[in-house]
């Protein structure tokens, strides 16, 4: 077997969201296969998070960012680029939140934020990281949907709205760039286990009925992001791109 097709030593990463939940899981994934990861998070501890995960291995660093801010996103790349050494091979733009009121409790302002964070930035870093892959001749971008990426949900338009329109500009983009060596793809992580569902894990109708949905019997973890993670940010996959890959436990077949 071609071990080396999944190998990351030497390559540039930058995860959105990196210091907890999902996006750490991603991390540790590109950073166990070898690539040396910039964290960016909002979070003020995100460079102790980052120390910790890079006790072994590739280099870990953290660059803290409002990314609703612009201005702050732009110094933000720019520091997290020169912090691997002027290069990026590899885009993870994770960062995300929900706001679960219904439509007709839901502000614009609030529908605004959601759709700032969750889809203007991705297109921003994805337009900043595409530059510079482009002169590189190669890259990979990957975006994180959600199972509303392919179905409504309930009491998440803003949300549903922002993760629809990841799947679209996912596709959009392999197609403006695939040419240039450049693979666009994204994830959409089934129900998981993080404090984006918290509440929902406290609904005692909405828990059970969506883990009874769930062929695997369980809620997915930021481990079970590691493989995906690695595959989509690899040469294994040179000849995908376009392509949101449920990761769900079988949710959406149920």
């Amino acid at each position: 077997m071609r071990t080396d097709l999944f190998d990351l030593s030497g390559k540039k990463a930058i995860v959105t969201g990196g210091g907890r939940n999902l996006g750490k899981g991603i991390a540790e994934g590109l950073h166990l296969a070898g690539a040396e990861v910039v964290l960016m998070d909002i979070s003020e501890d995100i460079s102790s998070v980052a120390a910790e995960m890079g006790k072994e291995g590739a280099r870990v660093s953290g660059v803290q960012v409002d990314l609703l801010d612009r201005g702050q996103l732009n110094r933000a790349f720019e520091e997290a680029v020169g912090n691997l050494g002027g290069r990026v091979d590899i885009l993870f733009n994770n960062a995300g939140i929900h706001d679960r009121r219904a439509c007709l409790d839901l502000p614009v302002e609030a529908w605004d934020r959601v759709l700032e964070l969750n889809l203007t930035t991705v297109y921003q870093l994805c337009q900043l990281a595409g530059r510079r892959m482009i002169a590189q001749g190669s890259g990979k971008i990957i975006n994180t949907g959600s199972m509303l990426s392919f179905i409504g949900g309930f009491n998440a338009t803003a949300y549903a709205a922002s993760k629809g329109a990841i799947a679209q500009l996912t596709k959009s983009l392999s197609n403006e760039w695939a040419g240039s060596g450049i693979q666009v793809n994204a994830i959409a992580p089934g129900y998981m286990d993080t404090d984006m569902n918290s509440d929902l894990k406290k609904d005692s109708v909405r828990y059970p009925q969506v883990t009874a949905r769930i062929p695997a019997g369980r809620w997915g973890t930021q481990q079970d992001l590691h493989g995906i993670a690695i595959f989509l940010a690899s040469q294994a996959s040179n000849y995908i791109t376009g392509t949101v890959i449920p990761v769900d436990g079988g949710y959406l077949v149920r």
